[in-house]
C-alpha cells in the first residue's frame, strides 16, 4: 500500500514554521543535521499557528484523543488536545509509566526499543490521532499505531510537524496506517 504525500501547511504557515526551526550541524554526531524546534516553541506566534494547524486536523478527522510520542511529541500534542477539547495520552519509553501498561517493541537502525501506554488510556472505538515533531524512519510511529489498535481504539491518523522525506518513514508506515492519513506540515 502506498501513502500519498500530504504537506498540510499552506505557504505562509510553512514559511513561518521553517523560519523558527534551526539546523544544528554535526549533532548529536558528525554528519547529522539536527532540526532544533526549540526556537519555534519559544515564539508564541509560531507555536500558536502550529497548535491551531494540528487542532484543525483533529476536527477534520473527528478525533476523540491525541497520542503524543515521547518526548517532543508531548510538547506539541498536549496544547493541541487542550485547544481541541479532547484527551491527551502519552506514549512513553518502556518502564516510565506506573500501573498496567501495554508495551510494543520495534526495530531501530541498530537494535530494538519498546514503548508503552497505560492499558486503560484508550477506549474501544475511540478515534486517535498520533502527533510527533518529526517523522524519520517511522519505527516509533508504527509501534504507536500497533499499541492504539491493541487497546481497541481506531487510528484516525498521524500528524507531524516535519517529515524527513529522505529517510522514507512514510513507506514504512503505509501498511500500519491502514488507510488512515499521514499529514506532515513540512517535508524536507
Amino acid at each position: 500500500m502506498t501513502v500519498q504525500y500530504t504537506e498540510s501547511a499552506d505557504g505562509a504557515l510553512r514559511e513561518l514554521l521553517l523560519s523558527r526551526i534551526h539546523d544544528v550541524p554535526d549533532y548529536p554526531k558528525p554528519g547529522v543535521v539536527f532540526k532544533d524546534i526549540t526556537p519555534l516553541l519559544a515564539d508564541a506566534e509560531a507555536f500558536t499557528a502550529l497548535t491551531d494547524a494540528f487542532a484543525a486536523l483533529c476536527e477534520r478527522y473527528r478525533v476523540d484523543k491525541i497520542v503524543g510520542l515521547e518526548a517532543r511529541g508531548f510538547i506539541l500534542a498536549a496544547p493541541v488536545a487542550v485547544r481541541a477539547g479532547i484527551g491527551f495520552v502519552p506514549v512513553r519509553k518502556a518502564g516510565k509509566l506506573p500501573g498496567a501498561t501495554l508495551r510494543q517493541g520495534y526495530e531501530l537502525e541498530y537494535g530494538t526499543a519498546e514503548i508503552e501506554i497505560h492499558a486503560e488510556a484508550l477506549g474501544r472505538g475511540e478515534r486517535v490521532l498520533v502527533i510527533d515533531d518529526v517523522l524519520a524512519t517511522g519505527g516509533t510511529a508504527e509501534a504507536s499505531l500497533q499499541l492504539i489498535r491493541r487497546a481497541g481504539a481506531e487510528v484516525a491518523g498521524v500528524a507531524v510537524l516535519m517529515e524527513l522525506g529522505f529517510l522514507d518513514g512514510r513507506t514504512r508506515l503505509a501498511d500500519a496506517l491502514g488507510g488512515a492519513p499521514l499529514d506532515a506540515l513540512i517535508r524536507v
